[in-house]
Protein backbone atom coordinates (compact mmCIF):
# COMPACT_ATOMS: atom_id res chain seq x y z
CA UNK A 1 0.00 0.00 0.00
CA UNK A 2 1.36 3.41 -0.87
CA UNK A 3 0.99 6.71 0.95
CA UNK A 4 -0.25 9.86 -0.73
CA UNK A 5 -0.21 13.33 0.73
CA UNK A 6 -3.25 15.39 -0.27
CA UNK A 7 -3.75 18.98 0.87
CA UNK A 8 -7.32 19.54 2.15
CA UNK A 9 -9.27 22.71 2.62
CA UNK A 10 -10.15 23.41 6.26
CA UNK A 11 -13.76 22.48 5.50
CA UNK A 12 -12.83 19.09 4.03
CA UNK A 13 -10.44 18.38 6.87
CA UNK A 14 -13.19 19.16 9.39
CA UNK A 15 -15.58 16.85 7.53
CA UNK A 16 -13.00 14.03 7.59
CA UNK A 17 -12.35 14.52 11.31
CA UNK A 18 -16.07 14.59 12.15
CA UNK A 19 -16.88 11.58 9.98
CA UNK A 20 -13.99 9.63 11.47
CA UNK A 21 -15.26 10.34 14.98
CA UNK A 22 -18.84 9.38 14.07
CA UNK A 23 -18.00 6.25 12.10
CA UNK A 24 -15.14 4.89 14.14
CA UNK A 25 -12.91 4.88 11.08
CA UNK A 26 -9.50 6.46 10.99
CA UNK A 27 -9.07 9.61 8.90
CA UNK A 28 -7.28 7.48 6.31
CA UNK A 29 -10.21 5.06 6.37
CA UNK A 30 -12.64 7.91 5.68
CA UNK A 31 -10.56 9.03 2.69
CA UNK A 32 -10.30 5.44 1.37
CA UNK A 33 -14.07 5.03 1.75
CA UNK A 34 -14.68 8.28 -0.14
CA UNK A 35 -12.35 7.26 -2.96
CA UNK A 36 -14.01 3.83 -3.29
CA UNK A 37 -17.42 5.52 -3.49
CA UNK A 38 -16.13 7.98 -6.10
CA UNK A 39 -14.71 5.10 -8.17
CA UNK A 40 -18.00 3.17 -7.99
CA UNK A 41 -20.02 6.26 -8.96
CA UNK A 42 -17.71 6.91 -11.91
CA UNK A 43 -17.96 3.31 -13.10
CA UNK A 44 -21.77 3.41 -12.92
CA UNK A 45 -21.84 6.72 -14.80
CA UNK A 46 -19.50 5.30 -17.45
CA UNK A 47 -21.61 2.16 -17.84
CA UNK A 48 -24.80 4.19 -18.19
CA UNK A 49 -23.16 6.49 -20.73
CA UNK A 50 -21.82 3.55 -22.75
CA UNK A 51 -25.14 1.71 -22.62
CA UNK A 52 -26.78 4.72 -24.31
CA UNK A 53 -24.10 4.99 -26.99
CA UNK A 54 -25.32 3.22 -30.14
CA UNK A 55 -21.79 2.51 -31.38
CA UNK A 56 -20.70 0.84 -28.14
CA UNK A 57 -21.74 -2.59 -27.04
CA UNK A 58 -20.78 -5.15 -24.45
CA UNK A 59 -22.08 -7.43 -21.79
CA UNK A 60 -23.66 -5.17 -19.16
CA UNK A 61 -23.46 -7.91 -16.52
CA UNK A 62 -19.72 -8.26 -17.15
CA UNK A 63 -19.24 -4.51 -16.83
CA UNK A 64 -21.22 -4.38 -13.59
CA UNK A 65 -19.05 -7.14 -12.08
CA UNK A 66 -16.14 -4.72 -12.19
CA UNK A 67 -17.85 -2.68 -9.47
CA UNK A 68 -16.74 -4.01 -6.08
Amino acid sequence: MSTLSVPLTPELEQFVVEHAAESGLSKAGVIRQALKKYREDKLVADILRISKEPTMYGDLKELMQQID
